[in-house]
């Protein structure tokens, strides 16, 4: 059975779009242009909502968790992020096969994180540039730094979804996380004969594996 791989390159660059998923497909129609200033103050609260949860010692691990996840699912365009990431299989899969994986998709993002509270102890960010990318969507330049650790740039793509401002990806070093996960998710499916099924167990292992890091 095929697995996806947990290495700290693709920790980081996960963990990164928790810190900080063209267009994601299953954006919804009626999406407005965004504002750099709007888009600039929702990084930043966003941002700093994460990184309190990161810090907060003296709260237990699952406490911690929970409040990250709180913040995810209202910051990320979850959804949309994970249908196009899923690419073409989106279709392949059935309405329940669709159902886990959103809410599979969704688990990996918290645990990616929470599986690395202890080495982003003592986070903080700072605000870059802020530039408009198409009339729909605007990229926010962060840079992260961490004790013991170089600091790191992070590029926040933030456009309008539903008449909120949401991240649909985080580029680290030149990297899109949405087309680095869509090209792991679709080479396990496709290592299996275009079996969706074998992703999601694929994805099932990769939290357990997650969770086991975090202790929790």
């Amino acid at each position: 059975m095929s697995t996806l791989p947990v290495t700290p390159r693709r920790l980081l660059l996960l963990a990164a779009a928790a810190v900080a998923a063209g267009m994601a497909s299953g954006r919804q129609a009626d999406a407005q242009q965004l504002d750099i200033g709007r888009a600039t103050s929702f990084i930043q609260q966003t941002g700093e909502e994460l990184v309190a949860a990161i810090n907060a010692t003296g709260a237990p691990v699952t406490q911690r968790r929970e409040r990250v996840a709180q913040i995810l699912r209202r910051a990320v365009d979850v959804e949309g992020v994970g249908r196009f990431i899923l690419g073409r299989w989106w279709r392949n899969a059935t309405a329940e096969q669709q159902q886990e994986y959103l809410q599979l998709f969704e688990q990996v993002l918290i645990r990616n994180l929470s599986a690395r509270f202890g080495e982003y102890q003592g986070v903080r960010f700072a605000l870059g540039r802020t530039q408009a990318r198409t009339e729909e969507d605007v990229l926010v330049n962060t840079v992260v730094e961490r004790p013991g650790s170089a600091p790191f740039g992070l590029d926040w793509r933030v456009a309008e979804v539903g008449g909120q401002p949401k991240i649909v990806d985080v580029i680290a070093e030149g990297t899109s996380l949405r087309l680095t996960t869509r090209s792991e998710y679709s080479s396990v499916i496709s290592r299996n004969n275009g079996s969706v099924g074998a992703l999601l167990t694929a994805m099932r292992q990769q939290i357990q594996q997650l969770a086991a890091r975090e202790g929790g």
